[in-house]
């Protein structure tokens, strides 16, 4: 197998790590990113950091604008729709072809747990991050790196997307008994249920995330 050059490979670990950092909620919408500041923390040269600026700008996590400098995005309503039509694709179809003793399921149950945690102080962004653990283990259930590679994507912008709400506690606090309900369902071997019951959460969310976005707009 030929191997990637050292470049290559050190630009794409560093635009997973920038990946990490939006899905975690520690890059925010509509930041600023500072080269400088930037490749003295991740150790890395300008000309490194600015073809990884490229990639995640193609891939629609990052904005360049002109004079101004290189953005986090911020997802439009167009954006939002189309995240959600690929995550029904995706993680409903994992669901309903899955079985109950998938290792991924372990990871699910991990993050239910942690959020429950996350709950009891208020943390309501760690709630969020335990969250996209749960959905990145459905994901999983696929046993398709093409699927989970590209999921990773898609999770990194829809946390740029949660970026509308105000109240994070509005998005999040409803989600863990879901998700809960989503792992008894699929303990009990009822796959199709819970692929249900998903798709069923996933439009209320998809809701949810419009219309903070219509109202941010309307600020305007």
């Amino acid at each position: 197998m030929k191997k990637q050059p050292v470049a290559q490979t050190l630009s794409v670990t560093i635009a997973e790590i920038i990946r990490y950092k939006i899905t975690i909620g520690s890059l925010t919408p509509g930041q600023r990113l500072s080269e400088a500041m930037l490749s003295e923390e991740l150790d890395i040269s300008r000309n490194t950091l600015r073809e990884v600026f490229r990639v995640l700008t193609q891939e629609g996590l990052l904005t360049y604008a002109p004079n101004k400098g290189v953005f986090v995005s911020v997802p439009d309503m167009a954006a939002i729709i189309d995240i959600y039509q690929v995550r029904r694709l995706i993680e409903c179809d994992a669901l309903i072809h899955s079985y109950a003793l998938h290792p991924a399921v372990q990871k699910m149950k991990q993050a239910v747990n942690e959020a429950r945690e996350h709950e009891k102080i208020e943390n309501w962004i760690g709630v969020g991050t335990a969250n996209m653990k749960f959905h990145t283990g459905i994901v999983e259930l696929s046993d398709s790196e093409r699927l989970i590679k590209l999921y990773r994507n898609v999770s990194a912008e829809l946390r740029l997307a949660f970026g509308h709400l105000n109240d994070p506690k509005i998005l999040y606090a409803p989600y863990i008994d879901k998700n809960q309900s989503i792992l008894e369902l699929l303990d009990a071997g009822q796959n199709q249920e819970a692929a249900e019951s998903l798709r069923r959460y996933l439009d209320l969310s998809e809701r949810t995330l419009l219309a903070a976005y219509k109202r941010s707009q309307s600020l305007f």
